[in-house]
């Protein structure tokens, strides 16, 4: 390296600026330090499913690359698998494109509609990611809080007031990744009246949780059908099936919002895995009983949870309506301890090395998130050690905790 080049400074781009790993990567990141420490961690950080992928799944993927199933597909993906993603959302192929991952298909969407200054509606609590892929495509979020006394959903006084000349979209996400919501069919009646006087606005649904539902799932484009022409449902493998390594998503939308987010997809990593299409289709066409028994399995979990978060002093928790994550009211146990939920999370992974997600990083402050997609006896171990030590914390002088900065 020459002594000019090696007086140079890594510019990033300002597309960057405020974007680093989420909260949730570095927690995780830290808990596995922890363990290569020698210490014992209890990671509910991560929204990972315990169950492996189904044998049959990774059978037809075996079979497709013995066949020679190793080369590129189509762009959009292969002719099978979006006819199948087609056929049973009620649509047409031209209406579908599968990307690597769900979140491929957000990021792909809002690049290819959003110029600077448009503006996204976002309900929080949010997955962490949809905020950063706004930005880092020129968008402005525009983020409502939906607290827990509106049971983290929006109203549509909200969405009214929100709207803007400048927004462009409308970021939904039933059930819930992290509060575990699921919008109703009225209520989803509800804010397309609103988004009927707004031409101007679409409407993004995450539906990736779709299969787990603990009580009756609508997804918006049934709720309603005549914004068709202007909804993109989000979905995937990753959770149902637990193929998150996989990375096998797809959106269903207007053929001409389609195309242009081939367009995307094209300059980006030309398309998913070959293999892992040929094992996306195998999933879509198996027996469902298997997503009906672990689903059986998450509601259990559920319920062990919430029944040992609402045990703890200073947390409040309701039952998630889907997906397999809690999302705890903490700001009594934060208050005179700690400076925001973060410290608290860090607080808990040093002191009882369990790691849980700060509700800040949901764009939610004064709560925590953990998954109950790991085992019962995982999930029960972690709450006897949190409600140990919080018991210990409670009873301790507040001003003992009350330098914990995050």
């Amino acid at each position: 390296m020459t002594k000019a080049n090696s007086s140079a400074a890594h510019r990033p781009a300002t597309r960057l600026s405020g974007i680093a790993l989420s909260e949730i990567v570095q927690i995780s990141e830290r808990a596995r330090q922890m363990r290569a420490e020698g210490r014992d961690v209890i990671a509910l950080s991560t929204g990972e499913p315990d169950f492996p992928t189904p044998p049959e799944v990774i059978e037809a993927a075996h079979q497709a690359a013995l066949a020679g199933q190793t080369r590129y597909t189509p762009t959009a993906g292969t002719p099978d698998l979006r006819a199948e993603v087609a056929r049973q959302a009620g649509a047409e192929p031209a209406n579908v494109i599968i990307s690597t991952g769900a979140k491929q298909v957000l990021a792909n969407t809002m690049l290819a509609t959003l110029n600077p200054g448009d503006e996204v509606i976002m309900p929080a609590p949010f997955w962490t990611s949809y905020a950063d892929i706004v930005r880092m495509a020129g968008g402005t979020p525009v983020v409502l809080p939906c607290p827990l006394s509106q049971n983290f959903k929006l109203t549509p006084e909200q969405l009214g007031d929100a709207i803007t000349p400048q927004t462009r979209w409308l970021m939904l996400n039933s059930p819930s990744n992290p509060s575990g919501a699921i919008y109703s069919a009225e209520e989803y009646a509800q804010l397309a009246d609103i988004l009927d006087a707004h031409p101007h606005v679409w409407v993004v649904a995450d539906e990736i949780y779709e299969h787990l539902s603990y009580t009756p799932f609508t997804s918006f484009a049934d709720a309603a059908p005549h914004l068709r022409d202007r909804t993109i449902i989000v979905n995937g493998v990753s959770k149902a099936w637990s193929m998150t390594g996989w990375r096998i998503g797809w959106g269903i939308g207007p053929a001409e919002l389609i195309r242009d987010m081939t367009s995307v997809q094209g300059q980006i990593t030309s398309g998913a895995s070959s293999v892992s299409q040929a094992a996306a289709l195998a999933a879509l066409q198996s027996d469902r009983q298997i997503l009906e028994d672990r689903r059986a399995t998450f509601l259990a979990r559920r319920d062990a949870t919430i029944d040992g978060l609402n045990a703890i002093p200073g947390l409040t928790c309701p039952a998630p309506d889907g997906a397999f994550y809690a999302f705890p009211d903490c700001s009594e146990l934060i208050e005179g301890r700690f400076d925001n939920d973060a410290a608290l999370c860090q607080w808990l992974l040093e002191e009882t090395g369990v790691a849980l997600v700060p509700g800040r990083a949901f764009g939610m402050p004064g709560h925590v998130r953990l998954s109950f997609a790991y085992a019962e006896s995982q999930i029960r171990e972690a709450l006897t050690r949190m409600e140990t030590a919080i018991d210990r914390l409670t009873s301790a002088p507040s001003a003992a905790f009350a330098d914990h900065t995050g």
